[in-house]
């Protein structure tokens, strides 16, 4: 069996937290900015700092778990 959890909540919280797809913050004009497609050196890093700290509470401390078997 296959445990497909950490890469399922991997793929997810890259498209969520991809910088200038749905939100980016910091903006270029406002603090959050939503659906701009664009995106600055900041804010690489703040969603970068984001997703670590994300992807580290659900695989490590909720331990998230999908097993595929055939």
């Amino acid at each position: 069996m296959s445990d497909w959890g950490p890469v399922f909540v991997a793929v997810v919280l890259f498209i969520l937290l991809t910088p200038g797809l749905l939100i980016q913050v910091p903006g270029k004009s406002r603090f959050i900015e939503f659906g701009n497609f664009q995106t600055s050196g900041l804010s690489i890093l703040v969603h970068s700092i984001i997703y670590f700290a994300l992807i580290c509470i659900f695989l490590l401390a909720v331990g998230v778990h999908m097993y595929v078997g055939s």
